[in-house]
């Protein structure tokens, strides 16, 4: 029997396209729970967000947690619903080239 494949969001597709212009940092979480570890690292750093938190659980598997100015989320969370995510919209001075000579025009 043939396996159907899994249809990929578009919407997700484009949240992680986003997610990839973010600073991302690699992190252990150790004893802690990767959310605590993220916490802490993002604390103790200070880091400024939007930025992209990879949490090394173990050899096998990575968490990951954009830090927004709303606070921590995960990512597949953030790649789903980019557009509430104010930090990840770009500029008003990147306008779209067509956008700006039809202003011109008006």
């Amino acid at each position: 029997m043939a396996r159907r494949r899994k249809r990929k969001s578009r919407r997700r597709q484009e949240g992680r396209r986003i997610l990839e212009h973010i600073p991302q940092f690699s992190i252990e979480c150790g004893e802690d729970k990767p959310v605590t570890a993220a916490r802490k690292f993002i604390h103790s750093e200070g880091i400024l967000p939007p930025a992209l938190l990879l949490v090394k659980r173990n050899e096998h598997t990575t968490d990951r947690y954009f830090w927004a100015e709303k606070g921590l989320f995960g990512a597949q969370y953030v790649e789903e619903n980019h557009f509430l995510f104010p930090s990840l919209r770009p500029p008003d001075d990147e306008v779209p080239l067509e956008m700006v000579m039809s202003a011109r025009n008006a």
